[in-house]
């Protein structure tokens, strides 16, 4: 029997970037998929303009996160984040280019947001700018996504609003106040799954 997993994340979520090559390897196994659903923690009234106090808790959680789980920060998003001036942590563009692939190449969406992820922290590009994102969909063969993204139809906002919706429907229903988080699925019923197995073992989570 297949193994199904839902995967709450942010793409701005840094322990998501750190939990990203554990997903990947527990959706490469045979007979499982992992279906990932962003949760809009830093969009809308999460976006956000970094302040000094911020940027020292996000360095500070970034050193953590690379001594928990191997993810590397590169030199140019360190120097993105230390830079000043206005740079926000608004996840909504990236949340977007995220629905526009479910949309068009929904077998993509996960190996995106790996993609999206480390134009971040290890690139330092910006993910909140549209253009940047059309471009990392457009090199990865992805134009109809890239296309709807720069063109913002309104039935792509309204998927997006939707997805976002079940998002915060789920981590109500299930106590969840943080992204990542892993649930396993099992025909109607979810049930959260500790996502510090994740960062350890995910081929563990199929023993059950």
């Amino acid at each position: 029997m297949p193994s199904r997993f839902l995967y709450l994340f942010d793409p701005l979520c840094g322990w998501c970037y750190g939990a990203s090559d554990a997903v990947a390897t527990l959706a490469a196994q045979p007979g499982v998929a992992v279906e990932p659903l962003p949760t809009g923690l830093f969009a809308g009234t999460g976006a956000r303009t970094l302040d000094s106090g911020m940027t020292t808790h996000i360095l500070t959680a970034d050193r953590a996160i690379a001594a928990a789980t191997g993810a590397a920060f590169g030199d140019a998003y360190r120097a993105r984040i230390l830079g000043g001036g206005d740079v926000r942590l608004d996840s909504g563009p990236a949340t977007l280019a995220l629905t526009a692939v479910a949309r068009t190449a929904p077998d993509r969406e996960l190996a995106l947001l790996g993609i999206v992820q480390r134009a971040r922290y290890r690139d330092g590009q910006d993910i909140t700018d549209t253009g940047v994102l059309a471009n990392l969909l457009r090199a990865e063969g992805l134009e109809p996504a890239a296309v709807a993204l720069v063109e913002g139809a309104p039935d792509l906002h309204a998927a997006n609003r939707q997805r976002l919706a079940r998002a915060g429907a789920i981590m109500h229903a299930h106590g969840l106040r943080g992204v990542p988080a892993l649930l396993r699925v099992a025909g109607d019923t979810l049930m959260p799954i500790d996502t510090a197995q994740l960062y350890r073992d995910p081929r563990s989570l199929l023993a059950a």
